[in-house]
């Protein structure tokens, strides 16, 4: 099947002790031959032959600072830089998912923006942060510890949809917010995805995307699916969503067509953001529960 192929073996430097080490703050004092030893090892568990190792096992695996334990949405910027954000506070962290360094944060306003935040975006030089009611953050990267300003652009969609999870499709310059628990009646019993035009924001009351959950869920035993998070497929352009609740990893096409529905690996305990790679790695956000929260790199195909 395509999508999160094996890889054989974990990054070098996290394989020892628990198979993971803390993603660190670059104060400008990081070891650049430490740095330069993680990236190096990386790239060589990517060259091995996928199909040699038994089970899905990820390529790197970070642990992340006490700020991003309710880590969320995961998004990239066009040069290929993850930013992600927690879930109530209008922060955002850019991280280096291959040498484990948390770069940079900065914040939206003066005062701390508090809001259910549950997804994040790059279109450009514009980033986006999506509430679970449907209000859109805008706001442009911001360096270490800024405070940025930013603009709120309410989709009014929040009485149909519960939302988590946003990306941006250039194919039709908008962005796409996955409902996580659809309200309107009719739309009950499927995966429903609305569109929100830019560059000026808007766009109609009807979904561009909606596929009967029956197809999505196939021969799994998910009762439902409450997705967490969306991503698009820079290869391709499908649509790659998360779901926590269900443990779920679901791509469909830009039309809607199901093309594989299977399990997240066992050992994430609460996958809340996921991005994709230009170079085909597959990037998922676990939050905090049992165990610290990571990110957690996978080879894709």
């Amino acid at each position: 099947m395509r999508g999160m192929g094996i890889a054989v073996a974990f990054l070098a430097t996290l394989a020892a002790g628990a198979g993971c080490r803390d993603l660190q703050r670059d104060n400008g004092q990081m070891d650049a031959g430490v740095l330069a030893e993680r990236e190096s090892h990386l790239a060589q568990a990517l060259a091995q032959p996928a199909e040699s190792a038994a089970g899905a096992k990820p390529v790197a695996r970070w642990i992340l600072p006490e700020s991003l334990a309710e880590v969320s949405g995961l998004a990239l910027t066009p040069d290929g830089r993850l930013f992600a954000h927690g879930d109530e506070v209008g922060q955002v962290s850019e991280l280096d998912y291959r040498r484990g360094v948390l770069v940079k944060q900065f914040t939206l306003g003066r005062n701390p923006v508090l809001e259910d935040f549950e997804g994040i975006t790059i279109a450009g030089e514009r980033m986006f942060l999506l509430a679970s009611n449907g209000k859109i953050y805008e706001f442009r990267e911001g360096a270490n510890d800024a405070r940025v300003d930013y603009v709120v652009r309410d989709t009014r969609l929040g009485r149909e949809c519960e939302f988590e999870g946003i990306t941006f499709d250039p194919d039709i310059n908008a962005l796409l917010l996955a409902c996580k628990r659809v309200g309107t009646k009719h739309l009950h019993g499927d995966l429903v995805i609305y569109a929100w035009k830019l560059p000026d924001g808007g766009g109609s009351n009807s979904p561009v995307i909606v596929v009967p959950l029956r197809e999505v869920i196939g021969s799994n035993k998910w009762q439902s699916l409450h997705p967490s998070d969306i991503t698009r497929d820079p290869a391709n352009g499908n649509y790659v969503l998360v779901a926590a609740q269900e443990k779920a990893l679901v791509t469909i096409t830009s039309g809607g067509t199901v093309v594989s529905a299977r399990p997240l690996p066992s050992s994430l305990q609460h996958t809340e953001g996921v991005a994709l790679t230009t170079d085909s790695l597959l990037i998922l956000s676990d939050e905090a529960g049992k165990r610290p929260a990571v990110i957690v790199v996978y080879r894709w195909r």
